[in-house]
């Protein structure tokens, strides 16, 4: 009787441990390589784990360093989902053929215009270039009309830049795309020429703000981050959008995308469909970080100029080469 009832007990929990798998993989946590900013990162994870139950584990780094890494690892990396700040970032990884395809529905929540035409990703944000100006030394009709502009002699020691960067890495890969190898080699070697140098987007607007520079190329949202804390690092910059479908008006989109090495593939893919979603998009319109909203119907937050005002020239986010730009810039002594 003993030996029958131990059988039946053995039975039962093995019954319930097939049961009970099912939802164990269900609920399966995920890896998140993190290129974005922490702060926005860690919403949409918050968000998505309290909506579904799926662990996201975030490990927090830069574009490059991570693109990188995930190439170098290949098959073995132990990463879920990239996401990043910037395109090339993205294209560097779809050239190795280490993402797996978005799912349809997911890129149904996002216009093809910040997407890939490849599929291989999909948009989750996006920030504008602008450049920043002192508003005791420029007015608005000293201000460049172009970011081609900036390569003129008179513009010699009256700008700026975080060059080593990959926010401003890619807004020269947009340049490279729109006007070519000879046409970005010339403006880089002009622009050595002309610039400063400074480390990191913040710092260029803390010096344009103080008046040690006219003018600097920065992404948008750091204008508008620091305004809505104290301002003090932006109470004397104005905003500059060339517009145009300049070069200087390129919308840099950041980049979702699922690694075809992944063990969790379907939590992977539920997590970029969430955040391409309503709610996953509603954290962009009311959080901190200031960058745009690319879902469909989404809403960006209302103190930015809209996308849709910024005319910005139409750049394929898969052809952003990364390799040729820092091997342009390493020619003009600019890396």
């Amino acid at each position: 009787m003993k030996y029958a009832l131990s059988t039946l007990a053995r039975a039962v929990a093995l019954t319930a441990s097939l049961v009970a798998a099912p939802a164990l993989a269900e609920n399966a946590g995920i890896i998140v390589y993190n290129a974005q900013h922490e702060s926005l990162a860690k919403e949409w994870a918050a968000g998505f784990t309290k909506e579904t139950g799926i662990k996201v584990t975030l490990r927090n780094g830069g574009d490059s360093d991570f693109s990188n890494q995930i190439v170098a690892e290949g098959a073995a990396s132990p990463a879920d989902v990239f996401l990043t700040e910037n395109s090339p970032a993205m294209t560097l990884v779809e050239a190795a053929g280490l993402f797996a395809p978005v799912d349809a529905d997911t890129l149904a929540q996002v216009p093809k215009e910040y997407q890939p035409s490849s599929g291989k990703w999909v948009g989750v944000a996006a920030r504008s270039t602008v450049f920043v100006y002192n508003k005791d030394k420029l007015k608005e009709g000293q201000l460049p009309k172009s970011l081609l502009d900036l390569a003129d002699p008179s513009w010699k020691g009256r700008w700026a830049a975080s060059q080593a960067g990959a926010d401003f890495q890619a807004i020269v890969s947009a340049l490279l795309q729109l006007k070519g190898d000879a046409a970005t080699a010339d403006w880089l070697k002009a622009m050595k020429e002309n610039f400063t140098a400074y480390k990191g987007n913040s710092t260029v607007m803390k010096a344009v703000n103080a008046g040690e520079i006219d003018g600097g190329v920065i992404y948008h949202y750091y204008y508008f981050g620091d305004q809505a804390k104290t301002g003090e690092n932006s109470k004397n910059v104005g905003l500059h959008y060339f517009k145009n479908e300049d070069p200087g008006a390129f919308v840099s989109i950041s980049g979702g995308g699922v690694l075809a090495s992944s063990k969790h593939p379907k939590e992977a893919q539920a997590f970029l469909k969430w955040v391409t979603g309503k709610r996953g998009q509603e954290v962009l319109k009311n959080g901190t970080s200031y960058e745009y909203a690319v879902g469909k119907g989404a809403e960006s937050n209302p103190k930015l100029v809209p996308l849709a005002d910024l005319q910005a020239p139409k750049v394929d986010p898969a052809t952003l080469n990364s390799k040729k730009v820092i091997d342009l810039m390493t020619q003009a002594g600019l890396l």
